[in-house]
């Protein structure tokens, strides 16, 4: 595995998988994605967070933990392959985690999940 580090996120190359995940957030907040190789050259030791999050983001989004102190800390597991997906991630979890019922409500509505829609269904159906 190859590792692309920086302020609060990290990124990796699984070249025996094909496969490009990054993380970033702290304890408070985290974000788990699975990104593509376009994404991960984009990024380097000298990528400040905002701009490795806003690359980042265009991934597709497999887990978050959330503690802002808005509200109750939460957890939202938008795949649940994360773990096989990005092995070396320090995944950190907060609260709760959202039923799976929520998470497929949230997939469907907010577009910035959009990504999710497919797998999740996929999901579902197996599940019926």
């Amino acid at each position: 595995m190859q590792f692309k580090k920086g302020n609060y996120w990290k990124a990796c190359f699984d070249e025996e998988n094909d496969r490009y995940t990054a993380e970033y957030g702290d304890c408070r907040n985290y974000n788990l994605y699975e990104i593509t190789k376009e994404i991960y050259d984009k990024l380097d030791e000298s990528t400040s967070y905002d701009d490795a999050v806003r690359a980042i983001y265009n991934g597709r989004h497999l887990y978050m933990a959330v503690d802002d102190r808005c509200g109750s800390p939460y957890t939202v597991i938008l795949d649940h392959d994360y773990e096989k997906l990005a092995p070396w991630a320090n995944v950190v979890e907060s609260g709760k985690i959202w039923p799976d019922e929520l998470t497929d409500a949230a997939v469907e509505i907010f577009e910035s999940e959009k990504i999710n829609r497919e797998q999740r269904r996929n999901r579902r159906e197996r599940k019926e």
